[in-house]
């Protein structure tokens, strides 16, 4: 099992930065891929960014230049850093990680709302 837990989202003005942090704990495999979602209000979950263990990073269209995935391995914390936020980025969002097993884990969620 694998236990995610993420923190720090908030109400914050457009142009506003934030940063998530998503806990990781549990049955952690060295190969492996984190990545953070997001989900809006009668819309699909989406990929907003995810880093492999060898450091390769992946970024949805829409968040490229404005937002930033790390990971801090001795705190085992994950990390999205969020700038020049939009409206458009008002969403749930949600840490993921897998592995080479079959299994799928994801946190609870944590909500963004950029708003004036």
């Amino acid at each position: 099992q694998v236990h995610l837990v993420e923190s720090g989202g908030g109400l914050v003005q457009p142009g506003g930065s934030l940063r998530l942090s998503c806990v990781v704990s549990g049955r952690i495999f060295a190969i492996n891929t984190m990545g953070w979602y997001r989900q809006a209000p009668g819309k699909e979950r989406e990929l907003v960014a995810s880093r492999t263990n060898t450091g390769y990073t992946n970024y949805g269209d829409s968040v490229k230049g404005r937002f930033a995935i790390s990971i801090d391995n001795s705190k085992n914390t994950v990390y999205l850093q969020m700038n020049n936020l939009k409206p458009e980025d008002t969403a749930v969002y949600y840490c993921r990680y897998t592995d080479s097993g079959p299994d799928i884990y994801w946190g609870q969620g944590t909500q963004v709302t950029v708003s004036s």
